[in-house]
């Protein structure tokens, strides 16, 4: 009997052993861009958990609402882990070229539908007409850069340039849709919002940003939009208010991305160089919340890299199509926080800048033109040691 015992307890240790070798280490915490912030409540959690599923999880088909037109059938087919997106998921946005204008719904605009479901045919985009190309962003940390008061932004706008530094960053005005729900930071003129999520800051809020990818990018009404873009009809809600609601909910509680290898001397060498050669001017590294419905986001000192404003980035990036009050050549100050992340939902490689031009991040600095011309002048005269410095305190984002 103690022989059978002793060769079970022998068989069971082996097997841990073995499954120890081969099973893999779970990936850091660092090294994974999805996941809640911390300190939600159980009620919170349990919301974020719903707001998971739809987002990740849920793939719409013909039968559910996708459609007729579509660009993606789910949320995170373009969001691979909450990741950036792959030129395969690229938006193509058109129909607008000046500023406060509408864009021109009678030619399909102002998103491009460039896959249908059987029976249809996918949208063409009119021949001349000036478009501009989107890679969907990562959606971490977003909550707290919504939980920014509209004050906060506006104390780095400067649109005359006033300190002489050839920085002149200003915010996006957007006319909210009829569903806005205006908040007590929010800080109105003549009726417009600064918005501040998108490539041209054009949605004042992830409510507008959620109901807006569903719409336009998979074909799902709901009742906060409820006309089908391809045929401009008014159609049944296909996506429930509480879904979009659950899905608003987990994008505002997604943590931030958390810096890899802070003190390692090259990175700290990088950080150095990066305020030196005033990439810090537009990419303002530390901001703190208010206040926040949400008490997880209340009060919490956290590194986007942002100023969430627009700016001129010169001939160069002028796509000749834009959004809200920005003018053709401006867009908004990215967030670089997991930065060094994106290839790990594009397939291995960099797709950087607005439209996934950019196939490394020194090349994307390289693009830089207009108000950050002077600080892409300043990293071409580095010497290499310097730029690989910078390069890497980037990618330790």
């Amino acid at each position: 009997m103690n022989k059978i015992i002793l060769f079970l307890i022998s068989i069971i240790y082996v097997v841990l052993v073995s499954c120890e070798e081969i099973i893999p280490a779970a990936p850091a915490e660092n090294e994974l861009l999805d996941g809640p912030t911390e300190d939600l409540s159980h009620g919170e959690q349990l919301q974020f958990l719903k707001g998971d599923i739809a987002f990740n999880d849920e793939v719409f088909s013909s039968a559910t609402g996708l459609g007729p037109g579509f660009v993606a059938t789910s949320c995170g087919s373009c969001h691979a882990g909450d990741g950036k997106g792959h030129p395969f998921t690229t938006l193509t946005r058109f129909g607008q070229t000046l500023p406060n204008t509408l864009p021109d719904l009678s030619i399909g605009g102002p998103q491009l539908q460039n896959r249908a479901i059987p029976g249809f045919e996918p949208e063409q985009l009119p021949g001349g007409v000036p478009f501009m190309k989107f890679t969907p962003p990562a959606v971490t940390g977003l909550g707290f850069l919504a939980a920014l008061t509209d004050q906060q932004i506006l104390q780095n706008v400067d649109s005359l340039d006033l300190d002489g530094d050839g920085i002149s960053g200003v915010p996006n005005f957007i006319t909210p849709p009829p569903y806005f729900e205006q908040k007590w930071f929010h800080q109105p003129l003549n009726g417009k919002i600064i918005g501040r999520f998108g490539k041209k800051a054009a949605a004042i809020d992830l409510l507008q940003q959620t109901v807006g990818a569903y719409n336009q990018d998979m074909g799902v009404t709901s009742t906060f939009e409820p006309i089908d873009p391809m045929s401009q009809l008014s159609t049944d809600p296909e996506v429930s208010d509480q879904t979009i609601r659950d899905v608003v909910f987990y994008l505002r509680t997604l943590k931030a991305p958390i810096p890899r290898s802070e003190e390692n001397s090259q990175m700290l060498q990088g950080k150095v160089l990066f305020t030196e050669i005033e990439c810090s001017s537009c990419h303002i590294p530390e901001w703190t919340t208010p206040d926040s419905d949400i008490e997880a986001l209340s009060n919490k000192t956290f590194y986007p890299y942002t100023d969430l404003l627009l700016h001129d980035m010169g001939s160069g990036l002028d796509d000749g199509a834009t959004e809200g009050s920005a003018e053709t050549y401006e867009w908004r100050t990215p967030p670089l926080w997991g930065l060094g992340l994106s290839p790990n939902s594009q397939g291995g490689s960099f797709f950087l800048m607005h439209d996934g031009r950019a196939r490394s991040i020194e090349e994307a600095i390289v693009l830089h033109g207009g108000e950050a011309e002077n600080s892409k002048n300043r990293f071409t005269a580095l010497s290499g040691a310097d730029k690989e410095a910078l390069i890497n305190f980037l990618k330790s984002l």
